[in-house]
């Protein structure tokens, strides 16, 4: 099974729509789920990753109260028997990873999926898999935009981070 990882949106603030290269990317794998990890910003957002696959996520710190009654802002969820703590990240004090990380401390799961930093990570530390897909609309300081393809397979999670140079650019293949 192949689950979408996206964070970071912030639509409509940097522009009216989706990327191609996200939707179609998202379609190409054949995602069966999208977890989207927080800052859509606009209640619009999760309409447009619903026509793609089904949505799991939790709200970030720029999205509007509504968003956050329908999400929450951390969840934790199985999928085939793989245990995935989705958070956004943001706080006051550490580091993106280490609050992310600080948000499952005393839970078994075996991915934990954040956003927040606009930074793309996919390392595994402490056997258990960091992931931040960056973000599809606002690559800020990095050099590409991002998002992620986590997939499951035998209980055992498989993370990888996809990169695309324009907004409106095709995947790579």
């Amino acid at each position: 099974m192949n689950v979408g990882v996206v964070s970071d949106t912030h639509l409509p603030r940097f522009g009216d729509r989706l990327p191609a290269a996200l939707l179609d990317g998202l379609r190409r794998a054949r995602v069966a789920l999208i977890l989207h990890l927080g800052d859509f910003t606009g209640p619009e957002v999760p309409a447009l990753l619903e026509e793609v696959a089904p949505l799991r996520a939790v709200a970030g710190n720029n999205d509007p109260p509504a968003l956050v009654r329908r999400f929450g802002r951390r969840r934790v969820l199985a999928v085939e028997g793989v245990r995935i703590g989705m958070v956004h990240g943001d706080g006051r004090s550490g580091t993106t990873v280490g609050r992310s990380v600080s948000a499952f401390a005393d839970e078994p799961v075996d991915v934990i999926c954040f956003g927040h930093s606009h930074r793309p990570l996919c390392e595994r530390r402490e056997g258990r898999w960091l992931l931040n897909p960056g973000s599809p609309t606002d690559k800020r300081t990095q050099p590409r935009y991002s998002y992620a393809i986590l997939r499951i397979a035998d209980g055992r999670a498989m993370p990888r981070l996809v990169f695309f140079d324009r907004r409106d650019a095709r995947p790579p293949r």
